[in-house]
This record gives structure tokens, sequence and C-alpha cells, in this order.
């Protein structure tokens, strides 16, 4: 086919703020790249990348704040225990909750978190 999904981008409001969430999600940022205007980030050949507002503007000639919900990033867990205790320890450093750990009638595990930028970040296993 020629081509491939390699990377996806979220633009932030506050750079430290967003990876300082992503962080407590599991993801290895180091602290240095908190006052950065791109960050990116690879899991298992995987690239997340983040764009401060002022980049955006640069890249699309403007900026305007979306609403509603747009994309949805889900992350795999390794069991219902680990989904758990992570959904926890997310809503325990003071992140948005969205939707409490269940058991879905796909037969997942799964909870909703929001990030600092109220994208909707699942959790599943």
């Amino acid at each position: 086919m020629g081509i491939k999904l390699d990377m996806v981008g979220i633009v932030v409001k506050d750079m430290k703020a967003s990876l300082d969430f992503y962080r407590v999600l599991g993801l290895v940022i180091p602290e240095s790249l908190n006052g950065e205007q791109h960050v990116e980030v690879e899991q298992s050949g995987f690239r997340l990348a983040f764009d401060t507002q002022e980049i955006a503007k640069g890249v699309y000639g403007k900026w305007d704040e979306p609403t509603g919900h747009r994309v949805e990033l889900a992350f795999s867990c390794e069991s219902n225990e680990v989904l758990n205790d992570l959904y926890d320890q997310i809503v325990r450093s003071g992140y948005d909750g969205y939707r409490e750990p269940w058991d879905a009638v796909w037969g997942q595990r799964y909870a909703i978190v929001h990030d600092p930028d109220g994208n909707l970040i699942s959790l599943f296993a």
C-alpha cells in the first residue's frame, strides 16, 4: 500500500502539564523536555507527538480551540489489576477520571480518563 500510520500528534496548552499526565500513564519522557515546543515519544515502533498551540498556529496558519470529542487514544494494560491500579493512580494524581473501570460487553476491562487538554484516554485489558 505504501503508507503506514507512524505518529499521532496532540496539540497541548501546557507542555509540562501534558507530559506529566502521560508520565503517570507510564510513558518514559525525560523531564528535560518540559520546556520544548515539540516532543516525540516512541513506544513499540509508534510515535506520540506533543506540540504546543504556538507550533500548531505556525503549522496550520491559525489555531481554533477544538470542542467535543475528536480522537480517542487507547492504551493496552497487561491485566485487569494493572488497569485498575493505573486508573486509581491517575485519579489520585489529580486527573479527571471520566469513567471508572468496568467490564465491557465486548469482553475487555475498560476505563476512561481525561488528559489535561480534555482528550479522552481509554485504558483496556
